[in-house]
């Protein structure tokens, strides 16, 4: 998901993002643990989308305060 539509969600909606991210994450890394991923580029992109989520989340919190 690009920046500009993660810019557009609220915290709780951004949060539920990083939950999903996250649950795709581990579910890559079992795959590669089996030798079933093919992309592995795939955990590097879904690593990098996480922490663009939270470092979006951090500054609407920052910005609230």
């Amino acid at each position: 998901m690009k920046t500009a539509e993660l810019r557009k969600k609220d915290v709780a909606g951004l949060q539920a993002e990083v939950k999903d991210l996250q649950k795709a994450h581990f579910n890559l890394r079992m795959q590669k643990a089996t030798q079933q991923l093919n992309n592995t580029a795939q955990l590097r992109e879904t690593r990098r989308a996480i922490a663009r989520a939270k470092t979006l989340i951090a500054e609407k919190q920052a910005a609230a305060k």
